[in-house]
């Protein structure tokens, strides 16, 4: 077993039991339900939308190879530049290298996943950059220097009173201060951020081939400030966010919003195509667009797993997941937790260390029935399974486990050579760890089905 997988099993033991933790995750998770139960219900045909966009990102990643130059062409042409990262290291380098062409001292950040993937908030204050996070709920987590809960609301597991707490011993506000109080504060101290930053760095919900362009949406305009007072934006976004037209928002845009909030429309929804342009009041000198791989095609060359690509981050299926709401985000230790972090990570990171993720589901498709996109995510988790087993990185013991349960099953003498009592202590003595200390251990009975079965007919 993992490092990764056996800190996964601890800090999954021990979150499922904090009684506070799962007390506010319900509380946070029950008020989403309530409101994307009531935005679902006025999109008419939900069902016909939900095929169409997995039609559309089907033929994205069937066409990526052409989608991603079209949209290069088109972006560099209004005088934006775009640039080709394999991996995380190779983005950050590229991100150094604009922050030190420019004299650059000062970052400031819209909520962005992909950065939060490259780590760039670590990078750049490993080179004395200072990066200030504009979304409220990553200002938080990064306060508390924890990694986002989760990937729409990343202070999720957080109540009022542990932010009220945390804003008074960073800034002096009153230990009760209200949501309203505190979203002021933070709304003083990022003010004056956004207007000195010297580069904006966002991430992209979507990018448009046809107009190389990007969208961004958002409820707190924070992204619209960081790409518009700072000299230079950057936008990096994984090359899977591709959409083939901008027509294509009128469907993707209600959908990221219903499934992730519950809204209608995000409040601010805006699409970003270049640098400032003559005539133009405001926006960026320079414009970047960061194409990032780190795994992607990865997961593109395995056929019935590509599906994972379609993914447009509402964080539905997290929100459905019976396992997440138990044991948190922060047990993954990955970016992208939930159901779809467990079927994109092992290809991102690895499936020798990150195959158990694959594991923690019960696999009952509430995660596939929520999805907006129709991703088939709990038929990918077996498949996940399936590969990890092919590729040898089971342990031995439970291969030669299998091999002789398919034997015994395959002979109904072998499975009536041992007793019910004699099953029963071997399951005790070998199998009651990794049953779980919780739960009790099933009995077998003292006679098979088969003997049962026989001595009912002889008595006939």
């Amino acid at each position: 077993m993992t490092k990764f997988a056996e800190d996964f099993q601890g800090a999954s033991e021990e979150k499922a039991f904090d009684l506070d933790h799962r007390r506010i995750i319900n509380f946070n998770i029950g008020r989403y339900h309530t409101a994307v139960e009531r935005g679902l219900s006025k999109l008419v045909n939900l069902e016909a939308s939900k095929r169409k966009a997995h039609v559309i990102k089907w033929k994205v990643m069937e066409n990526l190879d052409k989608l991603l130059p079209e949209f290069e062409a088109n972006f560099q042409r209004r005088g934006g530049k775009v640039i080709w990262a394999n991996d995380a290291e190779e983005a950050t380098e590229e991100i150094l290298k604009i922050v030190r062409r420019s004299g650059a001292k000062t970052v400031i950040k819209s909520k962005s996943m992909t950065t939060e993937e490259i780590h760039l908030n670590e990078f750049l204050e490993e080179h004395h950059i200072e990066s200030i996070e504009s979304d409220l709920g990553e200002y938080i987590v990064q306060l508390l220097g924890q990694k986002p809960y989760h990937i729409v609301t990343p202070a999720m597991h957080l109540s009022k009173e542990d932010i009220a707490k945390l804003f008074h011993e960073k800034f002096g506000t009153p230990p009760d201060a209200t949501p309203e109080q505190l979203t002021l504060k933070a709304r003083e101290l990022l003010r004056e951020k956004y207007t000195s930053a010297d580069i904006g760095i966002t991430g992209a919900n979507f990018l448009i081939a046809d107009t190389g362009s990007i969208s961004l949406t958002e409820n707190e305009g924070n992204a619209r400030l960081s790409t518009t007072f700072p000299k230079i934006h950057i936008a990096i976004a994984g090359i899977e966010k591709l959409i083939p037209s901008i027509s294509d928002l009128d469907l993707f845009l209600p959908l990221l919003s219903t499934h992730g909030t519950g809204q209608n429309l995000t409040v601010y929804n805006t699409i970003l195509g270049g640098p400032r342009q003559e005539g133009e009041t405001d926006g960026p000198e320079e414009m970047y667009v960061i194409l990032l791989d780190n795994g992607r095609t990865e997961l593109l060359a395995h056929k019935e797993q590509r599906q994972g690509l379609y993914c447009i981050r509402c964080g539905a299926c997290l929100n459905a997941c019976p396992v997440y709401k138990n044991v948190g985000g922060h047990t993954y230790q990955t970016t992208y937790s939930g159901p779809i972090g467990s079927v994109i990570t092992p290809h991102f990171k690895g499936m020798e260390e990150f195959k158990h993720l694959s594991y923690a589901s019960s696999l009952c498709g509430k995660c596939t029935e929520v999805c907006p996109v129709k991703i088939d995510i709990h038929k990918m988790l077996l498949l996940n399974r399936r590969d990890a087993v092919k590729e040898g990185l089971s342990p031995k013991a439970e291969t030669l486990g299998w091999k002789g349960w398919k034997r015994a099953m395959l002979k109904r003498s072998w499975m009536d050579m041992v007793g019910g009592k004699m099953k029963n202590l071997i399951l005790k003595t070998f199998f009651k760890k990794s049953w779980g200390k919780y739960r009790d251990m099933p009995e077998v009975a003292e006679k098979s089905f088969s003997k049962q079965w026989k001595e009912g007919r002889g008595k006939r």
